[in-house]
């Protein structure tokens, strides 16, 4: 009877292949997954966006919850006294930042003559450009430029409309996100060791272990250093503002800490809203644009010398990589997601570097996985070996 068994040369190459195509379903379906799960967290903004929010703010308090446990205090109420102090703080900063700026931005339709003043310089020279640009158009232009019509969109009549139809859901979010706060930390201690000791091996277990203290460690760290620096960088601006006369500077510090938790856009928005401040305050643009000069200034020796000197190497992340989140979040999420960028962008960092990056183009480019034809197969060569279609590369 003749022998059908396979050669033996042949089972590591169908190995192999059984391998790559795995290896070619597990990178089309990530690559559908990364496509498709930007649209649905944008989609289920109402419930992922507290949800993520709440968990970034959890993880960064189980150091106080942790120390609170080894000073034999129950986890419920170690949990209860980490969100009361964090319900505690969001309200200090609400009552010291909205309520002083939704007073003093009001003041905005009453104070466009005193800005126009200062600004007139700038208008005149802007008006004349306008004016040569004009009559440039005119002279080549045929016909005139016909304006798109757009439909005109009914803003809310007053202030009782716009709370009847957004403030039922953003109590219902901030209800949900404190609940996900406390019932994360209040079991905390009792879902790690549960998802350390599941593991099948000693290695494992360690692993898991290393990872989830580092995610810890990296979030508290980063967000702990972040907000004192923060807090001081708007502690120092508002008393620099309380000696120019600008009024509420507590309100003017207390933006600009929370805005600098945004990487490069948050600083540029509060110099922005400092310049406007600025002008509806003071008589000359001069005297106007001290205000963001301090804040520009201090703002560069924070993020210069204080920020790298404290945080030193241990979270340094790419400018690239911080860019990217802060484009993708701010798209999902607008604001929210801005400010939670950089903290998911760690987490992202640290679990990958645990679990390790996929070799997207190891699997493109090596083991002959582009099929090369005519000149350019015989131009390919593959760990140094020599091109077995041309003639030399036979024995």
């Amino acid at each position: 009877m003749p022998s059908f068994a396979p050669a033996a040369e042949d089972t590591p190459v169908t190995a192999e292949r059984r391998d790559r195509l795995l290896a070619a379903l597990t990178l089309i379906a990530g690559l559908g997954l990364a496509v498709g799960l930007p649209f649905a967290l944008q989609a289920g903004t109402e419930f992922f966006m507290p949800l993520t929010a709440s968990l970034v703010i959890a993880v960064a308090l189980v150091p106080l919850l942790e120390w609170l446990e080894r000073h034999r205090v129950p986890s419920p109420l170690a949990a209860l006294f980490c969100v009361l102090l964090f319900l505690i703080v969001a309200n200090i900063a609400v009552a010291a930042i909205v309520v002083p700026a939704t007073d003093f931005f009001q003041q905005l339709p009453s104070r466009v003559s005193r800005i126009q003043h200062n600004l007139q310089p700038l208008l005149d020279l802007y008006s004349s450009l306008e004016r040569s640009v004009n009559r440039f158009f005119h002279q080549i232009a045929s016909t005139p430029v016909r304006q798109p019509r757009t439909a005109a969109v009914a803003p809310p009549s007053s202030v009782l409309e716009l709370a009847a139809t957004s403030a039922p859901g953003v109590i219902v979010q901030l209800f949900f996100a404190i609940l996900i706060i406390y019932f994360f930390l209040s079991g905390w201690s009792r879902m790690r060791r549960r998802t350390i000791t599941e593991r099948t091996s000693f290695d494992g277990a360690m692993a898991t272990a290393r990872v989830i203290q580092d995610v810890v460690d990296d979030v508290s760290a980063y967000l702990g250093t972040i907000t004192v620096i923060n807090l001081t960088l708007g502690g120092i601006v508002a008393g620099a503002l309380y000696l120019l006369g600008m009024p509420s500077p507590l309100m003017w510090g207390g933006i600009v800490a929370l805005l600098n938790y945004v990487p490069y856009f948050g600083p540029i928005v509060a110099a922005l809203l400092l310049a406007v401040g600025g002008l509806m305050t003071f008589a000359d643009i001069g005297t106007a644009m001290i205000a963001p000069a301090i804040m520009i200034g201090c703002h560069l020796v924070e993020a210069n010398v204080v920020t790298p000197f404290i945080v030193g190497h241990r979270l340094t992340i790419s400018p690239l990589m911080i860019l990217i989140s802060l484009s993708f979040w701010g798209w999902v999420w607008g604001t929210a997601g801005a400010l939670l960028a950089v903290p998911l962008l760690i987490i992202l960092q640290t679990v990958l570097g645990a679990a390790g990056k996929p070799d997207i183009a190891g699997f493109l480019f090596e083991q002959g996985s582009l099929v090369q034809t005519g000149k350019a197969k015989r131009r390919w060569r593959l760990g140094g070996q020599r091109d077995v279609d041309s003639p030399e590369g036979h024995p």
